[in-house]
């Protein structure tokens, strides 16, 4: 049985070993240090709800939460995420219960396509724990990183805006 030439060029290199949490599990995971998280993510753990878009950090779609903070997957490396808490779309609801945002974002029909929303869900919860947005022209400004190809970005917002107080109060506080 021969091996495919990526295989065989991947097995003489070395593997990084990194620890992480991920949706509240902690995973020991063996990486290439080129590795980005969202290749990690997507194909070698099977959470496909983070997408590639651009790959260049540009569309948002890659969008993930690290230590509960914001970041394009696709230009983070896995090594750089050892010894982190990540929380992808697949992570945020408990149990049978969806995040607060989430149902936000189904109850304002706040996706069309539907090919961004696991990018702006997980940027809009990332923006609820920074406490910054206070108005709609805040939410606008901090959630710019999050391209929708179908323009659904005024039921986006009236998702966030009414998902806000609620996250917030997940939080323990109201910023």
């Amino acid at each position: 049985m021969s091996a495919t030439l990526s295989e065989a060029t991947s097995a003489s290199f070395v593997r990084h070993p990194i620890r992480l949490t991920l949706n509240g599990q902690v995973r020991e995971l063996q990486v290439l240090a080129w590795t980005t998280l969202l290749d990690l993510l997507r194909e070698q753990l099977d959470l496909v709800g983070s997408k590639k878009g651009c790959d260049h950090g540009q569309c948002g779609a890659c969008t993930v939460l690290r230590d509960g903070k914001r970041i394009n997957a696709c230009l983070t490396l896995a090594v750089m995420c050892d010894g982190a808490e990540l929380t992808t779309i697949e992570g945020l609801a408990s149990d049978e219960a969806l995040h607060p945002m989430q149902q936000a974002f189904i109850t304002h029909d706040a996706f069309q396509c539907g090919y961004c929303t696991p990018g702006q869900i997980c940027s809009a919860v990332g923006l609820a724990n920074e406490g910054r947005a206070q108005t709609r022209a805040q939410i606008s400004e901090l959630m710019s990183g999050n391209l929708c190809r179908c323009g659904a970005y005024n039921n986006i917002r009236d998702a966030i805006e009414d998902a806000l107080p609620r996250c917030r109060q997940e939080q323990g506080g109201d910023r």
